[in-house]
C-alpha cells in the first residue's frame, strides 16, 4: 500500500516519532482493516490501537516540548537559553566593573584624566606668560633646569676655591667663568659680563668676597668679608643729654642697646639675604650657586678691625623722642 509501510500506518508514524525513552525509535501502531492513505490520516478511534505505555510517553514528550524542556529540537532552544544567561552574565559583569572603576576614579575622573587637565593646564599658562610678558614660558621665574650652565654645574658638583683661587675667575680669562663670592658662597654671574666683567660697573665685586661692601655700601673702603661690627650701622645714634632730661637710668639703657643691637644684627642679616636672593636667580637674573668659599679658622682674626666707614655713619637711625615709661623697650 502507498500509506502503509511495515504495517504501520504513515500518520501514525510521523506522529510518535522520537519518543523519549524508547531511543528515537518509532512504535508501530496496529491498524485493523484498509490503511488510510494520506490524504486521510484519521483512523476512527475503533480502528486505532494505541499501547497505553506508548500513550503515556506520548503525552509526557508533548507535554515536555510545550515546555521546551524536551529532546530533539528542544535541546537547541534550551542551548540558545544557556546562550542568552551567558551574555547577560558578562554584560552584569561588565557593568559592575565599570562602576568599580568609577568609584575608584573619584565620581568619574581617572587619573590619566587628571594628567591630562594638569599637563594641559600648565601648558595654557606658558603660553599666555610668553605673550603676557614676552620674556619666556615662566612668568618671569627662571628655573634652574632652564639654564643649561646650571644644570651642567649641578652634574659637576659644588665647587670649593680659596680666596686665591677665587681670583683667578675675575672674568680677565675668557676660557673662565665670571665668579663671585657673597659671605661664603659662590655665585655664576656670567650672564651679565657688561656689569662684572671688566670695564663694568660692578666689576670689583668679581672674584672676591665683598659681602661687607654689600651691606654698607662703601664699595671703596669695604670690599671684604668681614662683618665685624656692621651691624653698627642700624643702631640709633646716642644721646646721654637726651637720656639723662629723661631720667633714663644706667640699666634701662643697658637693656635697650642690647635690644637694639640684636635687632641690627637681623638687619645685617635681612641685607645679605637680600643679595644672596638676587644671585640664586630669584629675581629674573641668570645667575646661580655653583659651590663654597673655603676659609682658614680665624681668618678674621688675622685683619684689622675695621671701623664704619662714612657712608655707613651716616645712615645710622636717630633716636626717636620717646617718654620716660617707654625707654628700655625694643624699638618698632
Amino acid at each position: 500500500m502507498a500509506g502503509v509501510e511495515g504495517g504501520t500506518s504513515v500518520g501514525a508514524r510521523k506522529r510518535y516519532r522520537n519518543f523519549p525513552g524508547r531511543g528515537g525509535e518509532v512504535t508501530p501502531v496496529p491498524t485493523a482493516g484498509k490503511a488510510e492513505t494520506r490524504d486521510d490520516l484519521t483512523l476512527p478511534e475503533s480502528r486505532q490501537v494505541v499501547p497505553e505505555d506508548v500513550f503515556t510517553t506520548t503525552t509526557a514528550n508533548t507535554n515536555a516540548n510545550d515546555e521546551g524542556y524536551g529532546t530533539g529540537d528542544s535541546s537547541d532552544e534550551g542551548d540558545g537559553d544557556t546562550q542568552e544567561e551567558g551574555q547577560e552574565s558578562s554584560s552584569r559583569s561588565r557593568r559592575k566593573s565599570r562602576k568599580r572603576r568609577l568609584d575608584d576614579s573619584g565620581g568619574g575622573l581617572s587619573v590619566l584624566d587628571i594628567v591630562r587637565m594638569v599637563v594641559g593646564a600648565a601648558l595654557l599658562s606658558c603660553l599666555c606668560s610668553f605673550f603676557v610678558t614676552g620674556e619666556g614660558f615662566w612668568w618671569g621665574y627662571r628655573p634652574w633646569f632652564a639654564n643649561v650652565k646650571m644644570v651642567k654645574a649641578w652634574f659637576k658638583g659644588p665647587l670649593h676655591l680659596t680666596p686665591g683661587e677665587l681670583s683667578l675667575y675675575n672674568g680677565t680669562t675668557p676660557d673662565l667663568p665670571i665668579l663671585l663670592a657673597l659671605n661664603g658662597s659662590i655665585y655664576d654671574v656670567s650672564a651679565s659680563p657688561h656689569t662684572y666683567g671688566p670695564g663694568g660697573s660692578y666689576h670689583f665685586f668679581a672674584g672676591r668676597d665683598a659681602a661687607r661692601a654689600f651691606v654698607t655700601g662703601c664699595f671703596e673702603e669695604d670690599l671684604t668679608a668681614d662683618l665685624r661690627g656692621v651691624e653698627e650701622m642700624f643702631v640709633p645714634v646716642e644721646d646721654p643729654e637726651y637720656d639723662a632730661e629723661m631720667g633714663v637710668t644706667g640699666a634701662e639703657v643697658k637693656n635697650r642697646k642690647a635690644n637694639e643691637r640684636r635687632i641690627a644684627r637681623r638687619k645685617v642679616k635681612e641685607a645679605l639675604e637680600g643679595w644672596h636672593v638676587l644671585f640664586r636667580g630669584a629675581k629674573a637674573k641668570p645667575y646661580f650657586w655653583v659651590g663654597h668659599l673655603v676659609r682658614e679658622e680665624g681668618w678674621e682674626e688675622a685683619e684689622p678691625r675695621r671701623e664704619l666707614c662714612e657712608g655707613a655713619r651716616k645712615q645710622k637711625p636717630k633716636r626717636r623722642k620717646e617718654k620716660k615709661g617707654e625707654q628700655g623697650k625694643t624699638p618698632a
